[in-house]
């Protein structure tokens, strides 16, 4: 339902109460109140593209460094270039390419000697492929089960947005088929790909878009699923498996950037939509349950529009310069981008009044769907529009209504008012006009942004299906049955089963995800063996770890293998495993501290059972001078004498045996 803007005087149209009602009109919840039932209404469906970079210590078809990431201002030489596009053998030209061309970007790469050479400009041709990262990625894409190919063809794949200075990424499917056992379901996996990475972007601000070349062409893999996954938490879950199963390895980079995820999604009746980017799986729900909504909305839209125009084909938008000062507008905004040196114009979009204030996404509605394309497109920097629907900035009543009558607008058009550098002008009303079009065919094919809030911007129209071809410098590579028969032989353990074998252990549930996200079962296993309760050494991993990790700074030197080292330590010294809670933020900060330094560092004394006890009987008759207990506080005294004795039996007593036999004095 939309608001009328036809009501009395004293009932003028509210924005902020249209968007409130077309969000409950489509029926939208927020996660945390969502249920299974929700998401088969919407049909809410998707799946996952997770790209993981490898740790190898060179580039994928070049001889250059992996993994040294220089500053933004540590560059030797840039690199200016400019989209242009070109007919492909069918006659057409590529969508993407042509959204492109329109925001006449000059991208800039920002080179350092150290990280690229001629190849990554396109000035050298491939070197062979790196067997190092083929190996590894034939090992991950065995361990999802998936059927290897006999012979690795090299393909090039289109990448119109600049991140590739060639315009194309070297790219090969190396598995096909496959499938995660999670929880409650399998997901089917499509393929595994290794390929060659992109640019980092540095900025990307009016006309100008800035790159890095120093992450450009390290080795890659790309882990694609079948879209079977019916809710938000399905998608998370598929998300940190795969990731769990690339981590188990041991052989791929980990740290901001090194694995990002793109999620597709659609609803029932919507397109698929592919959010591009996401850096954290935790994110993954948030971003596919607003996704799916705002298809939802727009199919709103869509329904809305068939009711008020019969004939989509004939519908056309008006507009008019207009002189700020001159008409005496009153919003502010408008004013200060006319005092810079931006053009304003009015525009009447017809039938459209209440569709601009539409829910969309929280806190955003279809003007979003505007301004972003203003921005990609036009490269017309936000705020870059305002109608008398804005929910931030609307156009005063006064506004509205000088602009309707230069415009000729009945009561049921939209009012809107954009701005930007005069040359940018035709493209933003042509990008306007486009958006508007489309929403009379629901929701648009594009890839989007994720933003830490859960929603996201339109980023670029999807690609063309075709955009791959034989990359005819790079041979065949066979693959040979015994060569892949060797590789299948070493493999680490499937992550279905690692969450059994945590289950086993009796690990604390809530660490699972951390021990798995660190690849610490390895660890846990080596502890174990030296005769600590696995139970003890997990939990200590999943939450003591974990709460140091979360608060102090990570020395260069530490590393997992240092843990290890100190629960050796203690078995060598025959001290309690309970110590190494006290130990742990000492070779957190200092790895190279030797452990017997640590004890003088924390204060430890070896004391024998006795020593510990000596004390109970004056503690039980201390706590009855400063504080009266009643009968049955027993417990508060056994808690209270084993707070006194806590740290010193650290390391030298089992807690559980201490506690027992304090209750057994309490009671006498």
């Amino acid at each position: 339902m939309i608001m009328s803007k036809k009501q009395s005087p004293s009932k003028q149209f509210d924005p902020h109460k249209n968007y409130q009602a077309t969000q409950k009109a489509i029926g939208y919840v927020s996660r945390s109140e969502a249920t299974k039932k929700d998401y088969e209404r919407i049909g809410f469906k998707s799946g996952l593209e997770v790209h993981q970079q490898l740790k190898t210590k060179k580039k994928l078809f070049c001889r250059c460094p992996a993994g040294i990431f220089n500053d933004d201002n540590d560059y030797h030489a840039e690199i200016i270039r400019h989209m242009r596009p070109t007919l492909s053998e069918m006659g057409e030209y590529d969508g993407t390419a042509l959204m492109e061309f329109k925001t006449r970007k000059e991208i800039v790469y920002r080179i350092n000697n150290k990280t690229t050479c001629t190849y990554e400009i396109d000035d050298t041709p491939p070197f062979p492929i790196n067997r190092e990262a083929l190996e590894i990625a034939l090992e991950i894409s065995l361990q999802c089960k998936m059927s290897i190919v006999g012979e690795v063809h090299i393909t090039r794949k289109q990448y119109l947005d600049g991140s590739i200075p060639t315009g194309f990424q070297r790219t090969a499917i190396l598995g096909v088929g496959g499938e995660l056992q999670l929880k409650n379901k399998k997901i089917g996996l499509i393929q595994l790909s290794i390929e060659e990475d992109a640019c980092r972007e540095v900025s990307d601000i009016g006309h100008r878009r800035i790159y890095k070349t120093d992450r450009l062409g390290m080795p890659l893999i790309e882990t694609v699923t079948q879209p079977e996954c019916l809710t938000p938490d399905e998608l998370r879950e598929a998300g940190d498996y795969i990731r769990f199963l690339n981590r188990s390895t041991g052989k791929v980079r980990t740290g901001m950037g090194a694995a990002r995820q793109d999620t597709n999604v659609s609803c029932e009746g919507g397109t698929r939509v592919e959010i591009k980017g996401v850096s954290h799986s935790k994110w993954l729900p948030e971003l596919s349950h607003n996704e799916c909504f705002r298809q939802w909305a727009l199919l709103n839209i869509k329904k809305e529009l068939a009711s008020r125009i019969s004939d989509p084909s004939s519908w056309t938008m008006r507009h008019i310069d207009v002189d700020a000062y001159s008409l005496n507008l009153e919003n502010e905004l408008a004013q200060q981008r006319v005092d810079n040196g931006n053009k304003l114009v009015a525009v009447a979009l017809p039938s459209f009044h209440g569709i601009l204030s539409h829910f969309t996404q929280p806190g955003k509605s279809f003007t979003n769907e505007i301004s972003d394309r203003l921005k990609v497109i036009a490269c017309i920097e936000k705020p870059n529009i305002t109608s008398d629907e804005d929910l931030e900035n609307p156009l005063s009543e006064q506004d509205a209504v000088k602009l309707a009558s230069l415009l000729k607008a009945s009561a049921d058009d939209a009012i809107v008012l954009i701005w930007g550098p005069e040359a940018d002008i035709p493209t933003a009303l042509e990008t306007i006009e486009e958006r508007c079009r489309m929403a009379f065919e629901g929701v648009p094919r594009e890839t989007r942004r994720p933003l830490s809030d859960g929603t996201s911007l339109f980023e670029r129209v999807l690609p063309g299906a075709d955009r791959m071809y034989p990359d005819t410098d790079s041979a065949p590579i066979p693959l040979e049955d015994s060569y892949i028969k060797k590789l299948s032989n070493n493999l680490p353990v499937d992550i279905w089963q690692r969450y059994q074998e945590l289950a086993k252990m009796r690990i604390p549930e809530d660490t699972h995800n951390y021990i798995l996200r660190r690849n610490l079962v390895p660890i846990i296993e080596e502890v174990a063996n030296m005769g600590f309760p696995a139970r003890f050494v997990g939990t200590f991993l999943g939450h003591n770890l974990k709460c140091i990790e979360g608060r102090m700074p990570l020395h260069q030197d530490f590393t997992y293998k240092r843990i290890v080292e100190m629960f050796a330590f203690l078995k060598k010294k025959q001290l309690h495993h309970s110590l190494a809670k006290l130990m742990l933020p000492v070779i957190y900060e200092h790895p190279n501290m030797d452990f017997n330094s640590v004890l003088i560092s924390i204060n430890f004394k070896r004391r024998t059972f006795d020593d510990l006890m000596a004390p109970v009987d004056y503690l039980i008759e201390k706590l009855k001078e400063i504080r009266v207990t009643q009968n049955g506080d027993s417990d508060v005294t056994v808690n209270w004498v084993m707070g006194q004795l806590n740290k010193q039996a650290l390391g030298n007593i089992d807690l559980k045996e201490l506690r027992k036999r304090i209750e057994e004095r309490v009671s006498k």
